[in-house]
């Protein structure tokens, strides 16, 4: 990493060519829908998983969780909403993405009863790496400020285990938007519906100090969806046992102790047991 933080980067193109090196062992292609198109990032071979990066875009440690995915036996498909693919974190490129992301028109970061519409997108792109990939379905983890994309989603029959790792949207300090799920009210019938007529549930994550995922919106969850949710909260409360800081937000990236009996290692490998449960066939 060092050999790469010396090349001296003069152009945008200079540094995307810079940041491509963290993705190299990934195929790249792009994915078209209803006139809109993104890249997408895969690698792994067996049913697919669709990881939607968190702000500020697919760092270094955004890839390094879909290369544990794909090493888990399943097709890592990682699309690239925003942000520059490869790019590390950076207090300036942190600000810039969030601040972008919230002005386009694909993502309505403060609607409390409302899916963003780039998850009419990512629903295709699911169809179509499960029609590709096959399996039972398909997993999807959304982060951060696509967390709540992976509950939308679920709309769609061929979702079959929704991940949602600290979960933001929408963006606001009220008690409405603390709690609000970021999903429209006909669609969270449908996910309910869901959960009371098939075999489907939904995996939350979060610390349980990040302001940015508040109590309130599991809580919610819990009231909404009953025995169909299954929440993780890691403490991270001053003194906790294992020196969590209390500013920890992102459960499987950045802020992940790869340590076996770490709370953090335990949540990442949950996540992975839970796609195996969902989506490889039932052993006779």
């Amino acid at each position: 990493m060092s050999e790469k933080r010396l090349i001296p980067l003069t152009t945008a193109h200079d540094r995307q060519a810079v940041y491509d090196i963290e993705l190299e062992d990934f195929v790249r292609y792009t994915f078209h829908h209803d006139g809109k198109s993104f890249p997408v990032y895969r690698q792994g071979q067996g049913p697919a998983v669709v990881v939607i990066h968190e702000v500020p875009g697919i760092t270094p440690a955004v890839a390094d969780y879909a290369r544990r995915v794909a090493a888990a036996g399943f097709t890592a498909i990682m699309p690239s909403l925003f942000g520059e693919p490869g790019r590390d974190y950076e207090p300036a490129y942190i600000a810039s993405s969030i601040a972008k992301a919230c002005i386009r028109s694909e993502f309505a970061a403060f609607a409390a009863r409302q899916s963003s519409p780039v998850t009419d997108w990512l629903r295709a792109l699911c169809r179509a790496v499960h029609a590709e990939c096959g399996g039972r379905g398909v997993g999807t983890v959304g982060m951060c400020f696509t967390g709540n994309f992976s509950l939308s989603l679920m709309v769609d029959p061929v979702v079959m285990a929704p991940v949602l790792s600290q979960p933001s949207l929408p963006i606001g300090i009220s008690k409405t938007a603390r709690a609000a799920l970021h999903v429209s009210d006909a669609e969270l019938q449908v996910i309910k519906q869901r959960i009371a007529e098939e075999d489907i549930r939904v995996l939350g994550l979060r610390f349980t100090w990040d302001a940015m995922c508040p109590k309130a919106r599991f809580d919610h969850l819990r009231e909404e969806l009953g025995d169909g949710f299954e929440a993780i909260e890691i403490d991270s409360s001053p003194l906790n046992r294992y020196r969590i800081p209390v500013y920890a937000h992102s459960v499987l990236t950045k802020d992940l102790v790869d340590k076996a009996g770490h709370p953090t290692q335990q949540a990442l490998e949950r996540t992975l047991a839970f796609f195996r449960e969902r989506l490889l066939p039932v052993k006779a």
